[in-house]
């Protein structure tokens, strides 16, 4: 078992480590996807189809308190239904493409053909919290190669940190969903690309006084009040241009 000498350098390389990370920074909330929500304000009939694909594992895929599968409360519905209050003239399909109980390896596999094949505007990945089980390493390398693939096509991507864990021990940088959640941060930053740092939004309501149960289904699922936390990071993606 390590020390607690060893805890606390490994406490303090980690710090570092995410002082690097923010020195660099994720894509700009304001124009990441400018040419996109230009898109969504035309009407008809200049306006077409736009394609959006949330891939990752059970939150995404709606999974609430297993087995049940609350589609409509879950962050890619109400994602669809925010856009469409914003842009009532777009027509917007938010495609799930997410599968209970995956992690970014097996995502990573399929990603040309479930997700590159649908020729979405936008896509989102989520994997951190089934990620644990791989190990940094391996999570960092198959985020990449998603990463890579979707952006090398022209694709927007918007990276999401995990939603807790309840037996995650939130408030220590060395446990396991910190250190992922510090990963994709940093990918975020070191692409370019969109960031949701869900796990921090729970951290915030957390520490401003809220239960972290009442946030969740079970142990590891967000109820719609969870749910709720990371669509709003995900609307901040698509403001309504003032003159599109």
């Amino acid at each position: 078992m390590p020390s607690y000498r060893t805890k606390s350098l490994l406490a303090g390389a980690l710090l570092l480590g995410l002082a690097a990370a923010a020195r660099s920074e994720p894509a700009q909330l304001a124009t990441y996807l400018t040419n996109l929500t230009t898109q969504l304000c035309l009407q008809w009939p200049a306006n077409h189809t736009v394609n959006l694909v949330c891939h990752g594992h059970s939150v995404p895929a709606g999974y609430f308190k297993t087995p049940v599968v609350d589609t409509f409360n879950a962050y890619p519905h109400l994602l669809h239904r925010g856009l469409k209050e914003r842009f009532p003239s777009a027509v917007i399909n938010v495609l799930v493409t997410a599968i209970g109980g995956e992690d970014s390896e097996s995502g990573a596999r399929r990603f040309e053909r479930d997700v590159l094949a649908l020729r979405p505007g936008v896509v989102t990945i989520d994997y951190g919290l089934n990620d644990r089980r791989l190990g940094l390493a391996r999570a960092e390398a198959a985020w990449r190669s998603m990463i890579t693939n979707a952006t090398a096509q022209g694709l927007k991507v918007i990276l999401l940190t995990p939603t807790p864990d309840t037996a995650a021990k939130l408030d220590d940088p060395l446990d396991p969903l910190n250190q992922h959640a510090a990963q994709i941060r940093r990918l975020a930053a070191e692409y370019q690309v969109g960031l949701v740092d869900s796990l921090a939004a729970f951290q915030v309501k957390a520490q401003a006084g809220a239960r972290l149960e009442d946030l969740m289904s079970q142990g590891n699922h967000p109820n719609r009040a969870g749910h709720d936390l990371v669509v709003a990071g995900l609307l901040q993606w698509f403001p309504k241009l003032s003159n599109p």
